[in-house]
């Protein structure tokens, strides 16, 4: 195979990788900029309510933003929590549901995919998050 092949196919190679990181950045910052509005206009509050409501039967949970993401935790167990945080790897981004569970010395995790964030409606999350509380509410 003569050089001058080589050289314009390894050419033809390098363009098409540089254009397709250029797309999946555009994509990732695109679907960044959905999620925080989401967080911020969406999850935030929502995770507010719920706390305040599982206040008022009592069972103590509070609400954490720590960067990029939104935690329901009790304040009985730091290990027993509800997150939504943006899982950017992979093809798709998705706002994915993280749930972690003490018992004893044994903690349990979970983890569901839960949508697109431009997609993703309040209702849809907080049927994630009630069914992911049952546990803790079932005590």
């Amino acid at each position: 195979m003569e050089i001058a092949d080589v050289r314009k196919r390894l050419l033809e190679t390098i363009d098409r990788a540089k254009r397709r990181a250029a797309e999946r950045r555009s994509r990732t910052d695109e679907a960044g900029r959905a999620y925080d509005r989401f967080l911020d206009q969406t999850a935030v509050p929502l995770f507010h309510q719920i706390a305040n409501a599982l206040r008022a039967e009592g069972h103590l949970f509070n609400v954490f933003t720590p960067s990029g993401s939104v935690r329901l935790m009790s304040d009985r167990h730091a290990e027993d929590f509800v997150e939504i945080l943006l899982a950017t790897h992979g093809s798709a981004l998705q706002i994915v549901g993280h749930v972690s569970r003490s018992r004893g010395r044994r903690v349990d995790e979970s983890e569901r995919a839960l949508g697109e964030p431009a997609a993703l409606t309040e209702a849809e999350l907080l049927d994630f998050v009630l069914k992911a509380l049952e546990p803790f509410v079932e005590r």
